[in-house]
């Protein structure tokens, strides 16, 4: 059976892109990761999907980038600093997540085989359905990245493009919605 996204029971979760992490990113996943990062908010808030916000240990790594926060101005979304690689092992991001009553986790972030990877496994073990976004993630090395969807497929998460996922949450092309998205995927 496919798994296919429901916005009404869909959350974005945005893992870890930080100011001295982003440095140390390869380049080019990390500019389509940006790229895509801002679809999948701009979509999230025209089709009111809630937004939560991680910072891996804030005090080394840094507050997310201006990019990512300016991406989310006007938008639902929770900020939580955590120091577990994992969000589902942070108590807070937990709590958060669970207020929002969703059960379909769209993940996006750094990096790739690391916070990802580990969020995916936790947050599917938890019973919760885990979709990544293969063009808004990101690793310091391209193998890393690689390493990490295909260990991600292998745990059981649906890794799919942004545009992929956008058209599943907006389902239906004659809405008002689908214009104000499709024109963010030109």
């Amino acid at each position: 059976m496919q798994r296919v996204l429901h916005r009404e029971d869909a959350v974005l979760v945005v893992v870890d892109i930080q100011e001295r992490l982003v440095p140390a990113i390869h380049k080019e996943l990390y500019e389509r990761a940006l790229k895509n990062l801002k679809i999948a908010v701009e979509a999230a808030g025209i089709l009111g999907l809630p937004v939560l916000l991680t910072e891996q240990y804030p005090k080394g790594l840094g507050r997310t980038v201006p990019e990512v926060l300016k991406a989310l101005e006007g938008k639902n979304h929770h900020l939580l600093s955590k120091v577990t690689f994992s969000c589902a092992r942070d108590e807070g991001f937990l709590a958060a997540l669970s207020a929002t009553a969703r059960r379909q986790v769209i993940l996006l972030g750094m990096e790739t085989h690391v916070c990802v990877y580990q969020t995916s496994v936790d947050l599917l073990n938890a019973g919760y359905e885990v979709f990544v976004l293969d063009d808004a993630v990101s690793s310091r090395f391209p193998h890393n990245y690689q390493s990490g969807l295909a260990s991600l497929r292998d745990a059981g998460a649906v890794v799919v493009s942004t545009e992929t996922a956008v058209f599943q949450l907006v389902k239906v092309a004659a809405t008002p919605e689908f214009k104000k998205i499709s024109s963010l995927l030109r």
